[in-house]
């Protein structure tokens, strides 16, 4: 099987381990994985700010890259939800670019679901003995409908103890560009968040958006709290 690397703009430009690990474990289990440096945006930044022109044009780069390809994987929901979910409303209904948007979207997983769902993988062979708690990004839970799929792969990783934090669903307040314009209703949110993960008494943090996890560790840090923050990729490889 080969799949096609969507890496996202976080990953590439601030989180690359996340990258790495991604496509490391889709190798370990034996899929062949290429990676277009053609890719850019999945357009989600101008799309929440309200510039549809400006999605659309850089959607037109993504298919063009992306229209060929079987399995498309990202280790984002949110960048996953944003192809699948909004890509055919950005296109009037029966031109060629729309058709594109509706085929490539149906090919284009979150990493956790695809491993799942496809691969039918729950355990990678993984170790990992710490206390770990699971944060639900918005779009991977709301849009997508991922839940279960990383809370199998977790709960088989060897010697880990998993604990489920209370309002694991609730959002941790970065919405993109929602943390910028709304600043102080963004702190607050992940203030509950985080008081959330403590609470669970976890070590470390699992997320499946490097976005989460971004301003989840933000707090974190600022607070010198003790927990330790993780993509679901990164321990995975464990």
């Amino acid at each position: 099987m080969k799949v096609s690397f969507f890496a996202t703009c976080l990953v590439d430009q601030l989180f690359p381990q996340v990258g790495l690990d991604s496509v490391h474990l889709l190798e370990k289990l034996g899929v062949e994985v290429e990676y277009d440096e053609n890719q850019t945006c999945c357009g989600q930044p101008a799309f929440n700010t309200g510039y549809v022109e400006e999605t659309r044009k850089v959607a037109r780069q993504f298919l063009k890259v992306f229209r060929e390809k079987e399995y498309i994987v990202s280790p984002s929901g949110s960048c996953a939800a944003m192809i699948k979910c909004h890509y055919p409303d950005l296109f009037e209904e029966g031109t060629p670019e729309f058709k594109d948007s509706e085929e490539v979207s149906k090919r284009v997983y979150e990493l956790s679901d695809f491993l799942v769902s496809v691969l039918k993988v729950t355990d990678v062979g993984a170790r990992f003995p710490n206390k770990v708690t699971f944060h639900d990004s918005c779009h991977q839970y709301r849009q997508l409908g991922v839940y279960d799929q990383p809370r199998q792969l977790i709960r088989n990783v060897k010697d880990i103890d998993f604990i489920e934090m209370e309002d694991s669903t609730r959002c941790c307040g970065f919405g993109g560009t929602f943390s910028v314009k709304f600043a102080d209703v963004s702190a607050a949110m992940v203030k509950e968040k985080v008081n959330r993960i403590l609470e669970s008494g976890a070590e470390y943090v699992v997320a499946t958006d490097v976005s989460c996890l971004m301003n989840i560790t933000g707090c974190l840090t600022r607070n010198s709290y003790p927990v330790q923050s993780m993509h679901l990729a990164e321990l995975l490889m464990k």
